[in-house]
């Protein structure tokens, strides 16, 4: 692949947390590493541990970094949804507060984007050589089944419609209206973007699963949400 100049400050970075003081600050240090990133909106989603202490911390040190706080846990998409209110990038992409996903990994997710050959990237953990660093086989196997129900329902031919590295042009979001709460984003968004006919790529990226006891959140309750939700908005509009 020939070398690909991504511009400085050219990306709004949006991360919900939820109980995550245990890793905040190395993922934030690690995004804020990035040239590209420009701004960085920190959402802390009514957490009782130190999360909101460490966000009021982490503001004083740069001036890319805003937070935001909800006062009670509503959920990664209700998180997201007041982070997106906020950010004035032209392009976003949504970072857990984790250490699962690497922000070294934003230049192959721009590049489709930059290049006006999409709108829209999905970072898969299941293409080539990024199909390594699983959380567990069941997560696995449920993530492909969730896939394969959205791609029926939309059109699209995903392969990792679960991925937490959803990258856009913010314009996107004037055009559709989110509302799932929780876990339910992954599929409400990918059933909304998918019926505005924007181009939609994938790029595989590496990934590093944790498992429950290292504070991973997603549970079988939030696989049978996301069926109601891939049903849901297959027929329901964007609004």
């Amino acid at each position: 692949m020939e070398p690909f100049a991504v511009p400085e400050k050219c990306l709004g970075v949006v991360m919900p947390a939820f109980h995550e003081e245990g890793t905040l600050l190395q993922i934030v240090e690690k995004v804020l590493l990035r040239r590209e990133v420009g701004e960085l909106i920190l959402v802390d989603d009514g957490s009782t541990d130190g999360t909101w202490g460490i966000m009021q911390e982490l503001e004083k040190t740069d001036a890319r970094i805003r937070i935001f706080r909800c006062e009670v846990n509503r959920g990664k998409g209700a998180a997201l949804r007041t982070g997106f209110g906020h950010a004035e990038s032209e392009i976003l992409v949504v970072q857990d507060a984790d250490l699962e996903y690497d922000p070294d990994e934003y230049p192959k997710l721009l590049r489709p984007i930059l290049s006006g050959e999409a709108d829209v990237v999905y970072g898969s953990r299941f293409q080539g050589a990024a199909a390594g660093g699983r959380s567990g086989s069941w997560h696995v196997l449920g993530n492909k089944v969730l896939t394969r129900l959205s791609n029926l329902a939309t059109g699209l031919d995903l392969t990792d419609m679960e991925t937490c590295y959803k990258m856009f042009r913010r314009s996107i979001l004037a055009r559709i209206q989110l509302r799932e709460d929780r876990f339910g984003f992954e599929p409400e968004f990918t059933a909304k973007v998918s019926k505005l006919g924007v181009p939609i790529r994938e790029v595989a990226i590496s990934y590093r699963g944790r498992g429950y006891a290292a504070g991973k959140k997603i549970g079988w309750k939030d696989g049978v949400s996301a069926i109601r939700c891939i049903v849901k908005y297959r027929f329901q509009n964007n609004e």
